[in-house]
């Protein structure tokens, strides 16, 4: 009576299944190119952020300055102060549209990249699926035609 060596026999039949790694590597350059794309789209947006921050800033700096000049009547100061809260006022409402802009092309940008990743990651997993699925019904056929005992008589 011999002993069956299960070890080798495992052995032998994950050596039959091959794994492809190609696919594992284009779904890595798929999230790659995902990512560097992303970046591209928050990058943009911090930059168009902080040109309007500093735009405001700019604004508002130079009209406190006009506030803070001196005045030959008192009602003078009153006006400056008005005119600073009134163009105050003005800068904000402009600046938060420009913000909200800014918001909605980054959504616009996000949502067709996730979309168009999607696909990419679909079409890459369907040609690994259908890939392997080839794979192990080729190494199927082969096992199965060598596994057959080689003194086995009817």
């Amino acid at each position: 009576m011999t002993t069956t060596d299960y070890t080798k026999m495992m052995k032998d039949m994950m050596g039959a299944f091959p794994v492809d790694t190609a696919a594992m590597q284009e779904a890595f350059k798929t999230q790659a190119a995902l990512t560097e794309r992303m970046s591209k789209v928050v990058l943009e947006a911090a930059e168009k952020s902080t040109e309007i921050s500093t735009k405001w800033t700019k604004n508002t700096l130079a009209k406190v300055g006009e506030v803070s000049t001196i005045k030959e009547e008192p009602a003078d100061y009153s006006k400056a102060m008005t005119e600073f809260a009134s163009s105050s006022a003005e800068m904000a409402a402009e600046n938060m549209a420009a913000f909200a802009e800014i918001a909605k092309k980054v959504q616009m940008e996000t949502v067709e990249l996730m979309m168009a990743a999607g696909k990419d990651m679909t079409e890459d997993m369907t040609a690994a699926a259908k890939k392997a699925t080839d794979d192990m019904t080729a190494a199927a056929k082969k096992a199965s035609a060598t596994a057959a005992p080689a003194g086995a008589k009817k």
